[in-house]
């Protein structure tokens, strides 16, 4: 008899298994990852997350595997190619403010070193470890999520409200919201 994997209850389908089992939650450190899902979070605001994975090969694509220094540059052919994209989610202001966040993120890693040193000073360089019941509600934003999207607005970025912020936090590892029973939660805090 096999032994049933126990995971976070939105995890359920063939896209979004993967990305709770190797992605959510795990500290990244990365900054062209980091970039990555600042793109795919403000892309998905309003909409379901299962939609943007079924589309993030089409944003890698489109967004030269997210190099920001490539993306800073895109100009209007570039985005009226990308509102051509079926592939990505055609919502100008989506697509113009990715491109003002290329600039926004490479200006903040130029000041700190990497954009990476200055999202982990907010949290002391560990992650913020959380671990509910399975069916608890997670918060939509948190004190820490509104800080860093008032930072990030201040400096330029937009689509990075509190609770766009809050689930990029969750999706790049610096909180760690996997329920207890979750066996992701029980590999993070094992030795």
């Amino acid at each position: 008899m096999t032994e049933q994997i126990v995971r976070c209850a939105w995890a359920s389908s063939d896209l979004s298994i993967p990305y709770h089992d190797d992605e959510w939650g795990v500290p990244s450190h990365e900054d062209r990852h980091l970039f990555e899902m600042l793109v795919l979070e403000g892309a998905q605001a309003g909409l379901s997350w299962e939609t943007i994975l079924r589309k993030r090969a089409d944003y890698r694509r489109r967004y030269k595997n997210f190099d920001p220094a490539l993306v800073a540059r895109f100009g209007a052919r570039e985005l009226e190619a990308m509102m051509g994209d079926a592939g990505l989610v055609r919502n100008r202001l989506k697509l113009e403010s990715s491109v003002q966040n290329a600039r926004s993120f490479l200006d903040l890693a130029r000041e700190y070193g990497s954009f990476a040193r200055w999202l982990w000073a907010y949290v002391g360089d560990e992650p913020v470890v959380t671990r509910r019941a399975r069916g608890a509600a997670l918060p939509a934003s948190t004190d820490l999520s509104a800080r860093i999207s008032k930072d990030l607005r201040a400096r330029g970025f937009r689509f990075v409200g509190p609770t766009i912020v809050y689930s990029y936090l969750q999706g790049v590892g610096v909180v760690d919201d996997h329920y207890a029973a979750c066996f992701r939660a029980k590999e993070a805090v094992a030795p």
